[in-house]
């Protein structure tokens, strides 16, 4: 059965090419090949003002896509020689055809920003879609925050069903890579004018550590060998999170956690951590098994 491979959205920007350059340095890691995927939608205007979302103004605008994509993957080949890697330009809008090529991908990787968004924006609308609706876990490389290579991975971990399996993620690839791994919680006392007298945050934090370190202990079986430490702080979530991937090579996050509303895919946690984190962040959500590897 075909191996999954590591789906990389590639565009030419300085995002995708960190992106790329991530996905190789993983393939090369693990020996997943490396699915480079382009895809563009040009808009056409035609009297009286119909606008159409179209694949390729014409023929030759798809040659020169594809002659660069070409180019791209033979510059890839050449840089990590042992690895295997294509690459398929895709019609349609990018977000689309990203999220249907995930449903075969083992990870997806994205760059922050690719050539269709604002200079001024840290993340790109497509970034923030796709990984709202991917069927593997997302990866994002900013091409200014490369991480630290020897650091950390960290994972963000509140007891929701996605943070166990970010938590899960987060243990196979510290053992993947020998690396350490830091669990963070993180919790706040809400800003209301009325709060119970004596509340004693010690202790409430003392609880989370017990708490985190027994679902800790209890998923790390797997990878007893792993060094793992857990910290327990008194801080917005986000901002906890944004702190450690300073020192970080990945940090790992749930999609959505307990403080989110039902109906949303993608949290206010993990949207802002995408935006502000100092290292590559892995989106992680539970998919229904699959018999492919």
């Amino acid at each position: 059965m075909a191996e999954r491979p590591i789906l990389v959205g590639y565009d030419h920007s300085p995002g995708s090419e960190a992106a790329l350059g991530w996905a190789l340095d993983e393939a090369a890691r693990t020996g997943r090949p490396v699915l480079v995927a382009h895809a563009s939608e040009w808009l056409t205007i035609s009297p009286p003002v119909i606008i159409g979302a179209q694949p390729w103004p014409d023929e030759r605008a798809r040659e020169g896509a594809q002659e660069a994509l070409d180019a791209a993957v033979a510059a890839a080949s050449e840089r990590r020689s042992g690895v295997v890697v294509r690459g398929v330009l895709a019609d349609g809008p990018p977000t689309q055809r990203l999220t249907e090529l995930s449903r075969s991908a083992h990870l997806a990787v994205l760059g922050n920003r690719g050539h269709g968004g604002f200079s001024g924006l840290l993340l790109g609308s497509t970034s923030v879609t796709v990984t709202a609706h991917a069927h593997c876990p997302v990866v994002v490389v900013r091409d200014d925050e490369p991480g630290v290579a020897t650091g950390d991975v960290v994972v963000g971990v509140d007891g929701s069903p996605d943070s166990v399996t970010a938590l899960d993620f987060a243990l196979d690839t510290a053992a993947e890579r020998d690396a350490p791994l830091l669990v963070v919680g993180a919790w706040n006392i809400p800003s209301v004018p009325w709060r119970p007298p004596g509340v004693d945050t010690e202790q409430l934090s003392a609880t989370e550590r017990r708490g985190l370190e027994q679902l800790v202990e209890e998923r790390r079986r797997r990878h007893a060998a792993v060094a793992v430490r857990t910290d327990v702080v008194v801080d917005s979530p986000a901002h906890a999170l944004t702190q450690a991937s300073a020192r970080a090579r990945l940090l790992v996050v749930g999609s959505r956690g307990r403080g989110g509303l039902r109906g949303l895919l993608l949290g206010s946690v993990s949207q802002q951590v995408l935006h502000h984190a100092r290292c590559p962040v892995v989106v992680v959500r539970e998919r229904p098994a699959d018999p492919a590897t």
